[in-house]
């Protein structure tokens, strides 16, 4: 199969705990074998049209995570369903399947990344201490850091690890992009019964957290891109109330800002931060910084002839 034993008997220990009818078969000289039960034990998957249509479409959002074992049995399934169709309704769906199409703006490509992968989820279901190797945005080298691997997300075309760290004993997030190595130990650690991922991010404008505090915003959007601020749920806390000049107040109840302050800035001139104070100090920092970058360069003196006339 290409993996280690260590793996066959995981994997076989979890069909049997989730209930999946596994036979064993003791043969000579003591040799196992498993099989999965096909008999009347199964019952037939049977997927109307709707059901092939969904699961056949949904393929393009996987994308992403080309040549993990995720992706590989995807593309299996597929060819199943595929199988049992006739041409005429294979045609419809590729055809149906070209319709949906996705923007390859900053999308991630983690078909190198497949072996970090799948320790990773070893790792996270089987509840096991692992040590990756990670090189931060702001570290000149890698390090090698023990934590307890929790899910993986996925946020604007990137994976990214949820892990407790041991050594800062906090909740950390790791961009997939910067590990480059990670081993899965034997030794297992205790997930908090209370731990739930989404309410951890509860108060995230993303996937970044602050010190546990939370902070009130109240932005204004011009009426310019007020509609389209409407048309998306940004965050849970967002309450959007329209205001007679077409513009929109927004408030938000956040733990952290940064995230928050990129996509305030993506707007330009069309939105604007009334509070906190130091969230509208920090933009209009910002905001200076890039003058200083797009200010002209002073125009240099035109050489002139002895005679005092230009070259």
């Amino acid at each position: 199969m290409g993996v280690v034993d260590k793996t066959i008997r995981r994997d076989l220990q979890l069909l049997a705990r989730t209930g999946f009818p596994l036979l064993e078969t003791l043969g000579e000289f003591g040799r196992k074998s498993w099989k999965l039960d096909t008999g009347p034990g199964i019952a037939s998957l049977k997927f109307n049209l709707t059901e092939v249509l969904s699961l056949y479409l949904g393929r393009r959002f996987l994308e992403p995570l080309a040549g993990t074992n995720v992706w590989i049995g995807a593309q299996s399934a597929f060819k199943k369903i595929r199988a049992t169709l006739g041409e005429g309704a294979v045609e419809y769906l590729d055809k149906l399947a070209y319709v949906f199409q996705q923007t390859p703006l900053a999308a991630g490509d983690y078909s190198k990344h497949a072996e970090l992968i799948e320790r990773l989820l070893i790792a996270i279901e089987d509840r096991k201490i692992a040590w990756v190797v990670y090189h931060s945005a702001r570290a000149t080298e890698p390090v090698s850091t023990e934590v307890y691997p929790l899910v993986l997300l996925w946020h604007r075309g990137s994976l990214y690890l949820l892990a407790h760290a041991r050594e800062d004993d906090k909740v950390k997030t790791y961009k997939l992009d910067r590990i480059s190595d990670v081993d899965v130990t034997s030794l297992v650690f205790n997930l908090p019964d209370d731990f739930d991922a989404r309410q951890y991010l509860a108060s995230s404008f993303g996937i970044l957290q602050g010190d546990g505090s939370v902070t009130k915003v109240r932005v204004r959007f011009d009426a310019t891109v007020a509609r389209y601020v409407t048309e998306k749920t940004w965050h849970a806390s967002q309450q959007c109330t329209p205001q007679r000049d077409g513009s929109l107040l927004a408030e938000f109840l956040l733990g952290d800002l940064r995230e928050l302050k990129a996509w305030l800035l993506s707007f330009g001139q069309h939105a604007e931060v009334l509070e906190p104070e130091s969230l509208r100090t920090e933009m209009m920092d910002t905001i200076e910084s890039m003058q200083q970058v797009y200010q002209p360069a002073t125009p240099t003196k035109t050489p002139r002839s002895p005679r005092g006339l230009p070259r």
